[in-house]
């Protein structure tokens, strides 16, 4: 019996002393409390917190977490560190704390003291545990400055999308006439395009006094009809506030783009540059590619003030950031005109300063209203946009497309640029039909009309033959003239402030067989590109063989992006042939002939077809027009594509289009 006692008290100390180590190597000190109580408030846990501090802290559950909660969540604290003094003794910690707020960074050190109660460490609270100077009397504030996002002007000073006066429409309740009350809603929901029940829900808000102005929707400082019908409308008020104004509306909305509410995914991926929950960001266009330079940081100041509301100590401040204003190289008259002369076809164009580069005016037609995303879009107008099979939100500018006639001028230059053939060779007539040889089966190159004098450059292009440039691309030869398409940027990322889609041929940059090859020689066959590519191009043929980079910005400098991609010999005979494509009465685009103007053009129909014996395919017509020199006015390089023009003209439906441009 004595040796069982022994033993159990033997097994009662083991235990003891396990407890002992246990409690011990639980972490309950000073220092390991501190952190834990630390980590509570990363994670925004009061009632943990609450439930590690002394019962004389004199401060109730409740108090204590609506204290902590209002001050924590208030600043936006986040992503607190504290690192532990190294020569800590005894029940107090002194330590150094690191915190992320709404203001920026704050840092301080502080100290905590613990009591023991009943062998457990418990915090004494009081306020300084949040920072050192906060007394409980004390409140924490948070202040704010709105800072004005960047303007967008045009290359002459005008605004293209800035800060400016919009109406806030909104019912005054005490004025709504009792007796016609549901019509009059009815009558403003339809004007807004809101419905009844979103009204209703604003105007039964538990905030809503009779003699309070409770907004519905923000509508254009010039949409005065709108106005006019709302005014007439008992109890409604318009209050003039300022917004983000796209003054071309949608005549630059696949340009200028358009700015919206933050996403949480868009904070995440830009957490610590200042976003909030209620911030606004670039979506697309402009607005999205110059977000950071455009993008407006609001000053923030988190201060303490005591109790008699005197500020006491500024914990943090960050000062307002404007916007940067940016001016681009557009001109605005230009871009209105040519989108009116657009706005009812699908399609895309470019006018560049052959020159130097300089985008004048960029569109893609249909399109949207920006200023929508700003005042309010309904969910029927969002889908009217989406469901609208015209694709009025799809931008065009930055697609490729099949270029047809309008790339024989290329090809002509990288066949004489390679000694494929001169200037003066005559490839023969070969009707209206021609095939190589029996190899290519029943399939062959067709062309509109025959002419008379030599099949060559000049006549080819003049009267834009597609055989001639079929044979063209063969006697060029596969690898020779996907060398020379390469050369000119196939394949690659122009240099643009917009992502464009890359200019390709063939099957990855190589020619499937002599077919495609021979197809591809006058535009059709596999060959994609980017009208903006294609603009670029074709400054070559006015900067001695070499190609601008387009660009946007005005303070941009002209930049060649490549060097010397045609010769003069070729440059003088390809530019004199498209002179006469304008010139000449059996040019394609003598419609297009200016008097007094010496112009360069080149038409293009695209076939898009399902197959080779596709009947019932679409066409694209394109028309690219240029200054054959640098001493006229209006130094306008113009590249434009109208989608389905089949049975509208084809590329002649393009050409007053761009004349316009030359003539008014």
């Amino acid at each position: 019996m004595k040796i069982k006692s022994v033993c159990i008290y033997a097994i009662l100390a083991c235990l003891m002393l396990m407890v002992t180590a246990c409690s011990a190597s639980s972490g309950d000190t000073p220092e390991a409390l501190i952190k834990t109580y630390m980590t509570a408030v990363n994670d925004k846990d009061y009632e943990k917190m609450y439930s590690m501090i002394s019962k004389d802290s004199s401060i109730s559950k409740e108090d204590f977490i609506a204290r902590n909660k209002n001050i924590y969540e208030g600043i936006d604290a986040k992503n607190l560190t504290i690192e532990i003094d190294k020569n800590n003794q005894g029940d107090t910690v002194s330590y150094k704390t690191i915190m992320d707020t709404s203001a920026g960074q704050i840092t301080f050190t502080n100290t905590a003291t613990f009591q023991k109660y009943e062998g457990v460490y418990k915090l004494q609270w009081n306020s300084k545990i949040i920072f050192p100077n906060l007394s409980n009397d004390d409140k924490v504030r948070v202040s704010t400055t709105k800072g004005v996002r960047g303007n967008i002007l045009d290359r002459n000073g005008k605004l293209l999308v800035g800060e400016s006066n919009i109406y806030s429409v909104g019912f005054v309740p005490g004025k709504i006439d009792s007796a016609t009350r549901e019509q009059d809603i009815a009558k403003v929901a339809e004007l807004l395009d809101m419905t009844v029940e979103s009204i209703n829900s604003k105007l039964s808000e538990s905030w809503v006094k009779d003699n309070l102005f409770v907004p519905l929707k923000n509508i254009s400082y010039t949409d005065t009809d709108t106005k006019t019908k709302l005014l007439a409308i008992k109890g409604i008020s318009l209050t003039t506030v300022k917004g983000r104004v796209y003054t071309l509306s949608e005549k630059a909305a696949h340009l200028i783009g358009y700015v919206g509410s933050v996403t949480q995914d868009e904070l995440n991926a830009n957490e610590g540059k200042g976003y909030t929950a209620s911030s606004k960001i670039g979506k697309i266009g402009l607005e999205s590619l110059y977000e950071n330079r455009l993008r407006a940081i609001d000053g923030c100041k988190i201060y303490i003030v005591d109790k008699d509301n005197k500020e006491k100590d500024t914990l943090v401040e960050r000062k307002v950031h404007n916007g940067e204003n940016i001016t681009l190289t557009i001109d605005a008259t230009l871009q209105e005109k040519l989108y009116d002369q657009m706005k009812n076809d699908k399609g895309t164009a470019v006018i560049m300063n052959p020159n130097t580069g300089e985008i004048l005016a960029l569109i893609s037609t249909p399109s949207y209203d920006p200023n929508d995303f700003i005042l309010g879009m309904s969910s029927e107008k969002w889908a009217q946009y989406n469901n609208d099979q015209a694709l009025p939100m799809l931008n065009r500018f930055k697609a490729t497309y099949a270029p047809g006639s309008s790339f024989k001028p290329i090809t002509a230059s990288i066949g004489l640029l390679k000694g494929a053939f001169t200037a003066q060779d005559d490839f023969g007539a070969s009707g209206l039909l021609w095939q190589k040889d029996s190899s290519w089966g029943s399939y062959n190159v067709t062309t509109l009309k025959q002419y008379s004098g030599a099949a060559n450059v000049q006549n080819a292009l003049i009267n834009s033959d597609n055989i001639f440039f079929a044979k063209a691309a063969v006697k060029i030869g596969s690898s020779a003239f996907a060398d020379g398409l390469k050369s000119l940027g196939f394949g690659e990322d122009v240099p643009f402030e917009f992502g464009l889609s890359k200019s390709t041929f063939g099957t990855n940059l190589a020619f499937c067989d002599e077919i495609d090859l021979a197809d591809s020689g006058y535009g059709q066959g596999k060959v994609l590109i980017n009208p903006i590519h294609m603009a670029s191009i074709y400054t070559a043929f006015v900067n001695e063989g070499n190609m601008m980079t387009p660009y946007l910005e005005k303070s941009t400098s002209p930049k060649v992006w490549k060097e010397n991609v045609f010769s003069s010999d070729t440059i003088k005979t390809v530019l004199n042939a498209m002179v006469q494509v304008v010139e000449n009465p059996s040019g394609t685009a003598y419609s297009f002939k200016i008097n007094g103007l010496k112009l360069a053009g080149k038409t293009g129909t695209a076939e898009i077809k399902t197959s080779k014996t596709d009947t019932t395919g679409t066409e694209l017509g394109w028309f690219v027009a240029f200054p054959a020199d640098k001493t006229q006015a209006k130094q306008y390089l113009v590249v434009a594509m109208i989608e389905d023009v089949k049975n509208r003209g084809g590329s002649h439906y393009v050409l007053p289009i761009v004349r316009s441009i030359f003539t008014n």
